[in-house]
């Protein structure tokens, strides 16, 4: 085990939000990951954490904590994937999904399908807007769960990824610990498309030398999303629901 391999464990069982989850093939794949994100890092601006310790608990560690959540899907899509934080940390940890990987971003969704094939997990990408693969029947109601991370506002993100996710899927929202008023915001968001409020957990996760608080939204979809949602994007923009 390598000296990274060795403090991502560390830090992962630390917490627990991620404690159990690791292997040892995860390991060698989540250090393969970081390593290929660095050096690409130097010609695409993937992101702006480029430290061992960063990379491990806000890229690594944090994405790690929506496994729980993923263990029973056998489809996730990951809207707004940028640099493939948490869909190839997915793909690792649940090799038996299958990721669908959504940024507007054309270099970044190749760089994650890139990566993907790289470390020989099942993820496909697409650059097409959100919006408009809510609308697209071949992808509407299809997948078990949607997730975002760090994207935007819930009642916003609820118009995005709700119309993907099949009746009886899971929309699971990556936030910060500041939610409540994003809750109470996108109530009439939730009920309009078709799901209902499931769990709120917060957590905190810490490397020993820095701490963040995090919230993950669990959100059911009970019934059918009206075919008129999700809108377009000056729509959405404009009159959130």
């Amino acid at each position: 085990m390598t000296s990274f391999q060795k403090r991502l464990y560390e830090v992962a069982e630390q917490n627990s939000a991620t404690s159990g989850i690791l292997r040892d093939n995860h390991l060698e794949l989540l250090e393969k990951l970081k390593l290929h994100m660095v050096e690409t890092n130097k010609s695409l601006n993937l992101t702006a954490i480029t430290d061992d310790e960063g990379i491990i608990l806000k890229h690594l560690v944090d994405s790690m904590a929506i496994y729980p959540y993923i263990k029973d899907a056998k489809t996730v899509v990951d809207i707004g994937c940028g640099g493939g934080f948490p869909s190839l940390v997915i793909g690792i940890l649940a090799p038996h999904v299958s990721v669908f990987s959504v940024d507007s971003v054309t270099k970044k969704v190749n760089y994650v399908k890139d990566t993907a094939k790289m470390l020989g997990i099942s993820l496909e990408g697409s650059n097409r807007r959100a919006e408009e693969l809510g609308q697209d029947n071949e992808y509407r109601e299809k997948f078990d769960l949607a997730c975002a991370r760090a994207v935007g506002r819930l009642n916003l993100i609820c118009e995005l990824c709700l119309p993907l996710v099949k009746v009886g899927g899971y929309f699971v929202a990556m936030k910060s610990v500041d939610t409540d008023n994003e809750l109470k915001e996108a109530k009439n968001a939730i009920e309009l498309l078709g799901a209902e409020l499931g769990e709120v957990n917060r957590y905190k996760l810490s490397n020993g030398i820095e701490e963040i608080e995090r919230t993950i939204v669990l959100i059911k979809k009970v019934k059918e999303t009206p075919k008129k949602y999700p809108r377009n994007n000056s729509q959405i923009s404009k009159k959130p629901l």
